[in-house]
């Protein structure tokens, strides 16, 4: 698909209960050509944010980064992607100044992957992690998984803890993500419950529940756990305005080049 044009053509259609999970891996964009242009995309604050890291590859995903939203965002509006205008809210996530529709985003970025969710009002909080990082999942857990995922996680055979211990920590970015608060949010007030589940792709078997002191209703939350490689790892959290349990989710999920193509590579109704 041709997106020179696309601020005008090529529109794609979001309905309500239904995401768009786009994603990108930065080490396949090389073109000096596009690079250039999406330098032209980005604003002088932009450029300066993204000319403050120290090493090349991380000035590159943060190129790609921000030209990667404002391409895909002009996928649902007549709106040029260098007009796109953000704020940050007080824990840093990025909004849509004065958007054309209630459009609703959240990005996440890893070694090798980058990805963006997308749907219409509600609040959606995205993480992406690389599963092969070298962290310690124990420590990590111990110090700030709940009572219950502790003992869950510890309950698996060795070889099934590592993977485990990445479908919570992406579960909880997910979730303090989708609130905009960050690690104000005590990642020990709440707790996910996961069952097995029937695909191997998608996990949407996941309940969640709040310590008594936390503030909260998990019948606004739906989540979901995405496997789309060996390597890593995405959660998906929506909170809506009302209940959400009896909803029926569509996830549609898209593979951007930014001002060059895209392509819808899986839909999952669940």
């Amino acid at each position: 698909m041709n997106n020179k044009n696309k601020a005008i053509s090529s529109k794609l259609k979001l309905i309500d209960n239904e995401i768009h999970l786009w994603s990108i891996d930065p080490t396949q964009i090389t073109s000096d050509n596009l690079l250039k242009q999406y330098k032209k995309l980005l604003t002088e604050d932009e450029t300066n944010k993204q000319q403050r890291y120290r090493f090349e590859k991380d000035k590159h995903s943060a190129l790609i980064t921000r030209a990667f939203v404002r391409d895909l965002l002009s996928y649902y509006a007549n709106v040029k992607p260098s007009d796109w205008r953000f704020s940050k809210g007080k824990k840093d996530k990025p909004e849509i100044i004065n958007p054309p529709i209630p459009l609703r985003f959240n990005i996440s970025h890893t070694d090798k992957l980058i990805i963006c969710a997308v749907m219409l009002n509600d609040d959606i909080g995205c993480d992406v992690e690389n599963i092969n990082r070298n962290t310690d999942p124990h420590l990590i857990a111990e110090r700030f998984f709940s009572p219950s995922e502790v003992a869950e996680l510890f309950s698996l055979p060795e070889n099934k803890q590592r993977s485990r211990f990445f479908d919570y920590w992406t579960l909880k970015e997910s979730y303090i993500k989708a609130w905009g608060l960050g690690l104000s949010i005590p990642l020990a007030d709440f707790s996910f419950d996961i069952a097995q589940s029937q695909s191997s792709q998608l996990n949407n078997n996941i309940k969640l529940s709040f310590a008594t002191h936390r503030k909260d209703m998990p019948e606004i939350w739906q989540s979901w756990l995405i496997y789309p490689n060996e390597s890593h790892r995405i959660a998906l959290s929506v909170r809506a305005k009302q209940n959400n349990q009896h909803i029926n989710y569509k996830i549609r999920f898209f593979n951007s080049v930014p001002l060059k193509s895209y392509k819808e590579t899986a839909i999952f109704s669940i």
